[in-house]
């Protein structure tokens, strides 16, 4: 038998062979979290020339201590999710930037894009990472069973106040709703072998410290909202927090800012000064996603510069 000609390629042939399909391997996370990046960048100038800063042309609050509570709140879940992956993965300081970008895609691109880009750049660190996809899914399913338990027993605890602010027809849907999140929830309890890939100490520790993330996310915003309007007792804005998150967890409600507004009206009054507050939130909000990319755009554009 004769002597085959790929039979007289050196190793180090083969190799350089493969290296562009090592090298295409090895950038996809770079990749995917550029294309994000750009998402976001688009996400935000849709939202700026659209309604989202219509309420800083009105009232602005006076109060310090109300950018006090709102930058607590705005950084209270990139917070949480650095202390969780702190314990997880001995994440480094650098993975909090990381986190904000979450925080950013998951509000104005898609949803759980958040978590795509987190993976992405979890997936570009492996030696700190080994297999960062089972901790990214199980933080984030985690985090959606933790919201829809603290919708349910908000339900539970709302139905006598809601029945009377809410038609029939609404109070069927708000129902009808947290049904649909609790029915949500139970496959991934009862197949939690299947689903979870961290331990079961692990995943209760995750869900409670989702728990009270949500809980004093409510109460900062809450502070927040009385710093603004002083004359509305604390607890009627402790009220409308937990009605704010309910809300945002109904999956069956199908304009969520509408019905919010609406609820915040019947409990607070004052419907001009309450609208204007509302949308001072969600453009500050926006302003602070703008703020923070701009600063990730700069701070990249400088190390490039030095290195």
């Amino acid at each position: 038998m004769g002597t085959r000609p790929q039979d007289l390629m050196p190793p180090a042939v083969e190799i350089a062979g493969l290296e562009p399909l090592r090298t295409i391997r090895s950038r996809w996370p770079a990749v995917i979290g550029a294309l994000l990046s750009a998402a976001m960048i688009v996400g935000l100038a849709h939202a700026l020339l659209g309604a989202g800063l219509a309420g800083l042309a009105r009232s602005v609050p006076a109060s310090p201590v109300f950018y006090v509570a709102f930058a607590l709140f705005y950084l209270g879940p990139p917070w949480f999710d650095h202390v969780i992956f702190r314990r997880l993965w001995r994440i480094p300081p650098s993975g909090f930037a990381a986190l904000l970008k979450k925080r950013v895609a998951n509000d104005v691109v898609l949803g759980y894009s958040g978590e795509a880009y987190f993976y992405a750049w979890a997936r570009a660190r492996a030696p700190m990472v080994a297999a960062p996809f089972g901790a990214v899914k199980d933080v984030s399913i985690l985090s959606g069973l933790a919201g829809n338990a603290i919708t349910v027993a908000m339900v539970a605890v709302a139905l006598p106040i809601a029945h009377g602010l809410l038609s029939a027809g609404e109070f069927r849907t708000v129902i009808g709703s947290a049904g649909v999140a609790l029915a949500a929830s139970l496959p991934f309890l009862v197949f939690s072998r299947r689903v979870f890939s961290l331990r079961r100490g692990e995943l209760w520790w995750v869900f409670r410290t989702h728990c009270l993330r949500l809980l004093l996310g409510s109460v900062l915003i809450a502070w927040a909202w009385h710093a603004a309007m002083p004359g509305v007792a604390m607890g009627m804005w402790l009220l409308l927090a937990a009605g704010r998150l309910l809300v945002s967890r109904l999956p069956l409600v199908p304009n969520k800012d509408l019905i919010f507004a609406n609820i915040a009206i019947l409990l607070i009054g004052k419907d001009k000064a309450l609208s204007e507050l509302l949308a001072f939130v969600a453009a500050a909000t926006l302003l602070t996603h703008i703020a923070l990319i701009a600063g990730f755009a700069a701070h990249t554009l400088v190390q490039r510069r030095v290195v």
